[in-house]
């Protein structure tokens, strides 16, 4: 038994440790950025819901907006491609704008008044969310590429390493970035456990204190994923050197070190159809037309669609089926409506769940979802998309249940019939608990099928394209949010700040139906989609 225990460990645990290589560092570095921008994540929730007079509804729409510099992948992992040896300096452009971002948080909840002189708070938090997605696309864009420079092309005696070698360093590659990105979000998880330890006794200045602090504390996200560059220079001056001592000339040394594989020409398919993207998006954007999100959702969607179109030409038949295939599964699994902030008010103001409690779920969520990434590092490698996007609809149908029983009384009845030990929060704690681990399982092999798979010359335009793809589902997502949230109307208790006169009622009646129509939607589409992928003869990865 022991032994079998340790053959597991050492297969799915330890063996990764054993692949890790110094060159892999600087991306991970980026990618723990992303997962460490979680650390606003509470205290977001908590300003949004105490001090401005935001419905769910508009908190959706404003998630699809936030989402869309992410379908801006495409042209920016192009970008990439065209200009690999300058590709840090998008890094950096990122880096400034996730400060920027959060430095106005910081003033909004430090000095509102002050804020309030220039911009309504409102205004000031839009343009604050809106800022750090296209901080963390830029960095996530260099980062894809980043890991593909990572896996080294020759030995330590200068030899080209074999094929089946680079594919499992790619698959590598990909496993630690998302450990990176999970990993972050540990970290922030503990660090808002220990700075909202005792919050819930607090005073509202105190509390607002706490608030300031994590902020402070998030300024080291865009110096660490600034501190990968850095860090990813030196060893490429370092690789330079160990080359030139195996007698490579200058330009080979280039080639391998500074160079892509192959050189990558503008594809003015992917340049043109961006720029009438984003000529699209502002003017709709800034017209308030209506029905505006849709019409950019999909302008966005055909662009998008005309891009994959040209890219799949670049692949051998049954590989761009099989790509095909797999963005169709995943596009309709992420899509999957939520039910929005709604469901998050309810826990705070009748379950009672405080920043403290909060942060712990946040602690088991990112922990157990680490550990799932090697839990199921052999099933991710083994089945194929479309089983594992099978098994996690099933799983998620089943996890929902019990935050649906607790809104109809599950809790009540629980604890009334375990002396009080089976409560909400313990509830709560048992389904992050089981959830939590499948958090990442669709995408890795995703990812590690483009690293593997994709040309040489345009790996990171075809990471960009799926990302911008599957980011595009993300949008959809939020705009089904926001249908549904005005279907089914979820309000908080609002005050005026100056009054204290109750300007909103808190309404809770229709979230029940709300979950439920939620749940019944996350389980039907995805089989349909698998259904529809197998009635059509495509494959997935």
């Amino acid at each position: 038994m022991l032994s079998a225990v340790y053959r597991w460990i050492d297969r799915n645990i330890l063996e990764l440790g054993r692949e890790m290589r110094l060159s892999y560092l600087p991306p991970l570095m980026v990618y723990c950025a992303a997962g460490v921008s979680g650390l606003t994540g509470i205290v977001g929730t908590f300003f949004i819901k105490d001090y401005l007079d935001l419905s769910a509804a508009f908190l959706a729409a404003l998630g699809f907006w936030a989402g869309i510099p992410w379908a801006l992948k495409m042209p920016i992992g192009h970008l990439v491609d065209l200009l690999w040896r300058y590709k840090s300096g998008l890094v950096y452009l990122g880096a400034s704008l996730i400060a920027a971002s959060l430095l106005i948080m910081i003033g909004l909840i430090g000095h509102p008044e002050a804020m309030r002189a220039i911009m309504p708070a409102e205004a000031w938090f839009v343009l604050s969310v809106l800022l750090s997605p296209i901080g963390y696309v830029m960095q996530d864009a260099v980062a894809d590429a980043m890991t593909v420079e990572a896996v080294p092309r020759l030995d330590t005696g200068g030899q080209p390493i074999d094929a089946a070698t680079v594919r499992l360093m790619h698959t590598t590659m990909q496993m630690l970035g998302r450990v990176a990105i999970i990993g972050g979000s540990v970290l922030v998880s503990l660090a808002n456990v220990a700075m909202f330890q005792g919050a819930e006794t607090l005073p509202e200045s105190e509390k607002v204190a706490i608030y300031i602090r994590i902020y402070e504390l998030a300024l080291l996200i865009p110096l660490l994923s600034v501190s990968g560059v850095i860090l990813g220079g030196i060893l490429k001056r370092r690789e330079a050197g160990r080359l030139a001592a195996l007698g490579k000339s200058r330009a080979e040394i280039d080639q391998l070190v500074h160079d892509q594989e192959e050189k990558t020409a503008p594809n003015w398919w992917i340049l043109g159809g961006s720029a009438v993207f984003i000529s699209l998006t502002l003017t709709v954007g800034l017209s308030r037309i209506a029905f505006g999100q849709e019409i950019i959702f999909i302008g966005s969607f055909a662009v998008i669609a005309m891009m994959m179109q040209k890219l799949l030409r670049e692949l051998p038949p049954e590989a761009a089926r099989t790509l095909l295939g797999t963005a169709i599964i995943i596009f309709i699994y992420r899509a999957m409506p939520g039910s929005g902030a709604g469901s998050g008010w309810w826990m705070i103001d009748e379950l009672g769940f405080d920043q403290s409690f909060l942060s712990k779920l946040d602690l088991i969520t990112s922990a157990l979802t680490l550990a799932g990434l090697f839990l199921f590092r052999r099933f991710m490698a083994e089945k194929s998309i479309a089983n594992i996007v099978i098994f996690l609809t099933l799983a998620s149908t089943l996890l929902s249940s019990p935050i649906i029983g607790m809104f109809y009384g599950l809790h009540e009845w629980t604890a009334a019939a375990t002396d009080g030990i089976v409560d909400a929060r313990f509830i709560a704690i048992a389904n992050t608990a089981l959830e939590s681990p499948l958090g990442q399982v669709a995408m890795v092999p995703m990812l590690a099928w483009i690293a593997n798979s994709a040309p040489a010359h345009l790996k990171a335009t075809f990471f960009a394209v799926m990302a911008s793809f599957t980011n595009l589902a993300l949008s959809a997502s939020q705009l089904g949010t926001k249908y549904l949230n005005q279907i089914f109307t979820v309000t908080r208790e609002v005050r005026d700040p100056a009054s204290g006169a109750i300007t909103t009622a808190a309404n809770y009646g229709e979230l029940g139906v709300l979950l439920i129509t939620v749940t019944a939607l996350g389980l039907c589409l995805p089989l349909l989609a698998i259904w529809l992928t197998r009635v059509l003869r495509l494959r997935s990865a």
